[in-house]
């Protein structure tokens, strides 16, 4: 039997990123992969039917040298990416192929990058707390096994830096997979992330993927979906849990305001396509617990211009179990992780998830720097001598916690000359109970900066 030939098209228009392609029989379903030209360099993703014979494809690569007449080559099946163990330590394009010295991947399985998310019969519904060992995000915004963590911040406020040392955390301490999606990367913070990884003697539990800045916008839209197919590999078939960490989710928007853009959608409020609600949908709602394993996520999500009305940011929120706020005023007192104690929260910081007694501590820590933050305008007014007994008390408890949730992290080392130091919860709920309780009333304030639990600063 005569094996049958895939069909082929005609490139009839190139407009940018857009290729428009005629197909004498039938047509390639959505979402499949087309390759273009003899020696196929150009890869296209089929978005849209425009009529019987022709398709509106997005370019995943460059089309420099892309013209009418060239032969086009549908692949028969959507982008498929290499999963199984013999990812673990490599780096990866969007497409799956190793970017990074060390060779061909050998023989693995092949997995599309788009993927149904689990039925709600196959979700796990228990609430598991995955500690990270960081003091203030343990404390105020504790982290769901298998739930979705965001990060918000503006540039420059150090959400790069806090996904660096939980990937360090959590190859560390709980020994699952650590996943790195970075969308609309910097090469140069590419290449100072894999360094850092090496370093830090975590590569064998990692894997990396980058859609970087340079990419054409329908690489950086499908990044997300390529490491995603990936983490559901050691979720599903290893029973191994994984820390997904997307860097950045406001890229992922980007690039589908992009395409929609050049689809020629018309757009909706403020610029963003009218189909980003589902777009981010699609890949949120992948990221889950089954009664084998979790994928457990932390987003970076930039802020733009700290607007948090922003339709991107109002869309990422209404997705994240926890969300931990980055503060640019914090960033410039030199409190870091410069984390926002009183704009940070969790849907697990209730009584049954965390228990009596973190509820009850995290609480009184809120509840005494929301006292402190009303009182700065008087205290800056007229002075902290003009406050009440019981206010400066309450300043005093609310100055040493802010100082107690900063921490030297391991990734910074190099730069702070400070060890990195991790942080049980155990520790970090005694040690805040003491500062509330009065006990550190005549030590310095600058004795609770930058350490790790009070015992080790010998307190």
């Amino acid at each position: 039997m005569e094996r049958q030939r895939a069909p082929t098209g005609t490139v009839v228009a190139v407009r940018g990123g857009v290729v428009d392609v005629v197909f004498e029989a039938a047509l390639p379903p959505l979402h499949h992969l087309l390759l273009a030209g003899a020696d196929p360099t150009v890869r296209l993703e089929v978005m849209t039917h425009l009529d019987l014979h022709t398709v509106r494809c997005v370019a995943a690569t460059p089309v420099q040298g892309l013209a009418r007449g060239v032969r086009v080559r549908d692949t028969g099946a959507l982008q498929q990416v290499p999963v199984g163990t013999e990812v673990l330590g490599r780096v990866f394009n969007v497409f799956g192929e190793t970017i990074d010295e060390g060779g061909a991947l050998g023989a693995t399985r092949m997995r599309s990058v788009l993927q149904a998310p689990p039925p709600l019969d196959a979700q796990s519904v228990t609430t598991d707390v995955l500690e990270t060992g960081i003091k203030a995000i343990d404390l105020l915004a504790p982290l769901e096994r298998g739930g979705k963590a965001g990060l918000f911040g503006g540039a420059g406020v150090g959400k790069t830096v806090l996904i660096t040392e939980l990937i360090h955390h959590m190859a560390s301490r709980h020994r699952g997979v650590s996943l790195f999606c970075g969308i609309g990367e910097r090469s140069r913070e590419a290449e100072e992330l894999i360094r850092d990884v090496r370093d830090a003697g975590v590569a064998e539990h990692t894997v990396l993927v980058f859609g970087q800045m340079n990419e054409p916008p329908g690489a950086r839209f499908r990044v997300g979906h390529t490491a995603l197919t990936m983490a559901e590999y050691f979720r599903d078939d290893a029973r191994r849990d994984v820390l997904l960490l997307i860097d950045n989710v406001f890229r992922f928007v980007q690039a589908g305001a992009e395409v929609s853009g050049l689809m020629g959608r018309l757009s909706s409020r403020m610029g963003y396509q009218p189909t980003m609600a589902t777009e981010l949908a699609e890949l949120q709602e992948r990221i889950t617990s089954t009664a084998a394993a979790a994928i457990t996520a932390v987003q970076a999500v930039y802020v733009p211009a700290d607007d948090f009305t922003d339709p991107a940011v109002v869309h990422a929120f209404a997705h994240l179990s926890a969300s931990v706020v980055l503060s640019r005023d914090r960033a410039a007192q030199g409190l870091y992780p410069a984390i926002d104690p009183l704009r940070s929260n969790s849907a697990m910081l209730t009584p049954v998830a965390v228990g009596e007694r973190h509820d009850r501590i995290a609480r009184a820590v809120r509840q005494t720097l929301a006292v402190y933050d009303d009182l700065k305008d008087i205290i800056a007014m007229l002075g902290l001598e003009e406050l009440s007994e019981e206010d400066q008390r309450t300043v005093g408890r609310a100055r040493r916690l802010e100082r107690y949730l900063t921490q030297p992290f391991y990734t910074t080392e190099a730069f702070t000359g400070q060890a990195g130091r991790a942080v049980g919860l155990g520790d970090t709920l005694a040690d805040c109970e003491r500062i509330l309780a009065d006990d550190l009333g005549d030590v310095p304030e600058a004795r609770l900066y930058m350490i790790g639990a009070l015992t080790e600063a010998g307190l």
